[in-house]
């Protein structure tokens, strides 16, 4: 084995806020995620003169949304022959063992979800104050790059997520699963989803380019997307189904945001467009 290998062993545990209670870095990184992402996007509307009330409304809808959609899609997604028969784990963190339940946080959320969740909220909260869907999600893409990465952080911390053997010297050797040597996988997501950032935040910023409603949130798409595909690619596959597939869950369900993306970038009378109502709030 190579002597410059990354051995990861980080307990995914902070602290124990009670006996039966952890903090965890996934959760911990998982807040931290939205809370940057809420200063960025608060930053956009104070520029553009939008009241910050209209923001906390509808970020409390964003967060609901993210976390529904993203455990929904993981139990439908990823594992629906069994919690189609344990209904209610779904939306409870506890998990069914030797016939008694116990608390282990939600184990499984998917991004795939996770982001549809965000768009029907979004949906939902613009038919409601009458703004225009595509001016709304524009906002929030340029920003949710950060959340994206951050979430990938917190797979990382949990040891979880990764990727196949590699004969690389950039490998990690998770001690908590194996002494293999594997791909990094959950910072060949990170790092690319910082980089999104900063592009959207440029092209938001730059005076050359121009700014029109399904821009940002459409190169969003294309770009993490993108990005998910290829790097299922050297991920172990989440579950023993995904092993008979030419291509798996992860990159079946980042198509329709692939092409979603080119729509908004590429199609700008699309119908997506005339939503909801006026161009801004």
């Amino acid at each position: 084995m190579k002597d410059n290998l990354i051995h990861w062993n980080v307990d995914p545990e902070i602290f124990w806020i009670t006996d039966s209670f952890p903090l965890k870095y996934y959760g911990l990184f998982w807040i931290t995620g939205l809370m940057l992402a809420y200063y960025i996007v608060q930053r956009i509307y104070k520029k553009e003169g939008v009241p910050l009330e209209d923001l906390e409304q509808l970020t409390t809808y964003i967060f609901l949304g993210a976390i529904l959609g993203a455990r929904l899609g993981h139990c439908f997604f990823y594992e629906f022959d069994y919690y189609a028969s344990h209904l209610i784990e779904i939306l409870l963190p506890i998990r069914e063992v030797n016939g008694s339940y116990t608390f282990t946080g939600f184990q499984g959320l998917a991004s795939h979800g996770g982001t549809l969740g965000v768009f029907i909220a979004i949906l939902y909260y613009c038919r409601k104050t009458k703004t225009n869907l595509l001016w709304i999600l524009d906002r929030v893409a340029i920003s949710a790059g950060v959340t994206a990465a951050f979430i990938r952080l917190g797979n990382l911390m949990n040891s979880e997520i990764y990727g196949k053997p590699t004969d690389g010297s950039w490998g990690f050797v998770f001690e908590r699963d194996d002494m293999i040597p594997r791909h990094p996988t959950q910072l060949y997501e990170a790092i690319p989803y910082l980089f999104i950032f900063g592009l959207l935040f440029f092209i938001y910023r730059s005076k050359k380019i121009e700014n029109r409603n399904g821009l940002f949130v459409g190169t969003f798409f294309i770009l993490l997307f993108s990005v998910r595909f290829v790097v299922e690619f050297f991920k172990e596959n989440q579950v023993a189904f995904e092993d008979t597939m030419t291509l798996n869950m992860g990159q079946w369900l980042s198509l329709p945001f692939i092409l979603l993306g080119l729509l908004l970038v590429f199609w700008k009378n699309n119908p997506l467009a005339k939503m909801t109502g006026r161009t801004s709030p």
